[in-house]
Formats: C-alpha cells, sequence, structure tokens
C-alpha cells in the first residue's frame, strides 16, 4: 500500500483523522511523534528542553525516512514537513496531504496543551505568525490540501476517495 502522510499546523486533526482513515482503509496509523518519543524514551517536551528543537527535527527527518516504504498512514508531526527535504521524502515515497485548518481552531484545540511544547511557550500571536508562514509550506510540499473545517470522518473520507484515485492504475 502506498503511504499516506497527513500534514499540518499543531491541532489540524492530523492525529485524528489519521486514525479513521487508517481504519478505513484497514491498514495501521503511526503519528510520527509518538514514534519518536519511544525511540527516543522521553517526551517532545523532554527532547526539546534536553536537546533542542534542531535535534527533535533531526529525528523526524531520520523518522520520515524510515518510514518512506512502509503502507499505511502517518500522521506527522507540525514542522516534519516544513522542510524541503522532508516534503521531497513524503511527496516521493506516497499521497501527501494538507489538511488545510483555520487558526482559530487549531490554536482553540493546543493553547492549553502542556505536550505541545512550541504552543506552550508562545503567544497566540507568535503562533498565528507561526501558522502563517508554515501554511504556504505545507500546501507546497502536499499532492493536496483538504479544507479541516469539516468533522474528521467527513475529512477521512474526502482523503479516502483522493486515495482510491491517486493509487489508481492509470492503466486500467
Amino acid at each position: 500500500m502506498t503511504p499516506i502522510f497527513l500534514c499540518g499546523f499543531m491541532g489540524c486533526g492530523k492525529s485524528t483523522v489519521g486514525r479513521i482513515l487508517a481504519r478505513r482503509l484497514r491498514c495501521k496509523c503511526i503519528d510520527l511523534d509518538d514514534y519518536i518519543e519511544k525511540k527516543e524514551g522521553m517526551s517532545i517536551p523532554e527532547i526539546f528542553e534536553k536537546k533542542g528543537e534542531a535535534y527533535f527535527r533531526e529525528r523526524e527527518t531520520e523518522a520520515l525516512a524510515a518510514f518512506r516504504d512502509i503502507g499505511g498512514v502517518v500522521a506527522t508531526g507540525g514542522g516534519a514537513l516544513l522542510s524541503d527535504i522532508n516534503g521531497k521524502t513524503a511527496m516521493e515515497a506516497g499521497m501527501v496531504v494538507f489538511i488545510d485548518t483555520d487558526f482559530n481552531t487549531c490554536y482553540g484545540r493546543i493553547k492549553d496543551d502542556p505536550h505541545r511544547p512550541i504552543a506552550a511557550s508562545s503567544t497566540r500571536e507568535q503562533l498565528k505568525q507561526r501558522f502563517d508562514d508554515r501554511s504556504p509550506r505545507y500546501r507546497a510540499h502536499s499532492h493536496y490540501a483538504i479544507p479541516g473545517g469539516y468533522p474528521p470522518l467527513v475529512i477521512a473520507v474526502k482523503i479516502e476517495r483522493i486515495y482510491k484515485k491517486f493509487t489508481k492504475d492509470p492503466e486500467e
């Protein structure tokens, strides 16, 4: 199975949609952040605190490359597909979908989450600036953008339909 990589800002719904989509497609869903936490033996806030954001971003690049050939759904972290190398890796390996959720919705989901070190240490204005800076890169590193204003099941069904077209053999 060709992998599906979900990207977008923190709180856009990648993990929730990913789990639903994986159930529908009868495959596994891998949360890239969870994978890194298990591999590193510490939480993402601990990684940021003890080793820094640059170290964490390097682990994302390694993890994304490791999942390049798997089938299933990969819910990437909010910053995983910002770099050109990660964007290229994911786009060559499978189908990349940007869940384009508006800032206010994302902010409402992340503002009090202690497991999101960037959100916890940033003001609303700083997060809005980050959101505005990241959106064009998510779009550039994705095959498709899906509006995130729908319930997660609806988003998953939309991605499933696109995926079936994406993987359809042109010879059929």
